[in-house]
């Protein structure tokens, strides 16, 4: 009969034994293994409590943990040290102590780039950004070599299961080549695709008529004209003024095509006709403000920002006849102030 106070101490032994695991593990790979009061290994009883929701993983449950480096597929240090029930600093440090088992095609350091690619591409290896050191990859045969230098039959059993997964990913790569193949071809062909776009958009950019300081249209060129004094008001980034004694409402769309925190004010005579045109069109979208001005004025200016053009016409005339745009030198505060 087992006195009871043993009993309370064994427990007490081997639930110890599972809370300091990162200790335990370290002879986990040595021949001379220390046995346990209960006649377990230690390692053995480590496996299994570290990995008590991992017991049951299936081939498939593996085959997602393995990702393509270098054009290997590999599994990553710290997954293999999960399934195999240890931590991931003693699992590398068993293939240091068995360098010779696995040269650089069976087990590689990571680079900083290659960390970057997996960890963007897999969800389960997110945690690598953390990590204060380079992860390192093993391949079919390096995983084979690890069932070698850890010693647990968790290991083991595992090892086999990772090994049908790498079998498994082969036969799939192989028997869907074909599809693979076309897939690839697709992807470079969408990629020429691109390239050939740009350059057409980039070859476009450079054949479009630039937006120049001063521009002349010929009568006729009502179109040209137009979208001209459009692409003014567009560059527009804080307000617009127009100073034109004939406006319509085709000058208050003309204006609703700036952005949308630019300022647009009109200075103008008083019209009634357009006045009602102005007051429907602030009740429905961005305002317009309008100041009636104190004399009539010979020219039209447009003030954008700070940049002051001389028009050559109205705006809503703008290409009837011969006109130009051109940029003045002088302030757009002094323009203002000679309408006072």
């Amino acid at each position: 009969m087992v006195n009871n106070t043993n009993k309370k101490n064994h427990k007490k032994e081997l639930v110890a034994k599972c809370d300091q695991s990162k200790e335990v593990v370290a002879n986990s790979c040595l021949d001379k293994r220390p046995v346990g009061p209960s006649g377990d290994h230690p390692e053995e009883v480590v496996a299994n409590c570290d990995n008590l929701q991992e017991t049951n993983l299936s081939q498939y449950d593996i085959e997602k943990l393995i990702v393509t480096v270098r054009g290997e597929q590999v599994l990553i240090d710290q997954d293999i040290a999960r399934l195999y029930g240890v931590t991931t600093k003693r699992l590398n440090q068993q293939a240091k102590r068995n360098i010779e088992r696995f040269p650089e095609s069976f087990r590689f350091e990571l680079t900083k780039e290659e960390v970057g690619e997996v960890v963007a591409n897999c969800d389960h290896l997110q945690s690598l950004k953390f990590r204060p050191t380079l992860p390192y990859a093993f391949t079919e045969q390096g995983i084979g070599q690890l069932s070698s230098v850890v010693h647990s039959k968790i290991a083991i059993e595992r090892s086999i299961t990772i090994m049908n997964a790498f079998v498994a990913m082969r036969r799939f790569m192989v028997q869907n080549a074909g599809i693979l193949m076309r897939i690839a071809h697709l992807e470079r062909q969408q990629i020429e695709t691109d390239e050939k776009i740009d350059k057409i958009l980039n070859r476009m950019d450079e054949q479009s008529p630039k937006l120049l300081p001063e521009q002349i249209f010929a009568t006729g060129c009502v179109w040209d004209a137009w979208t001209y004094v459009s692409d003014l008001v567009r560059s527009a980034k804080q307000r617009i003024v127009l100073i034109d004694n004939y406006v319509d409402d085709r000058v208050l769309s003309l204006l609703d095509k700036r952005a949308d925190d630019v300022e647009a004010m009109i200075y103008s005579r008083y019209y009634e006709p357009f006045m009602v045109d102005l007051k429907k069109h602030n009740e429905q979208y961005r305002e317009i403000k309008f100041i009636q001005l104190p004399q009539r004025n010979h020219d039209r200016f447009l003030i954008i920002d700070d940049d002051v053009y001389l028009l050559g016409a109205s705006v809503k005339d703008m290409g009837a006849g011969m006109c130009a745009v051109t940029k003045m030198e002088v302030s757009s505060e002094t323009v203002l102030q000679l309408l006072k």
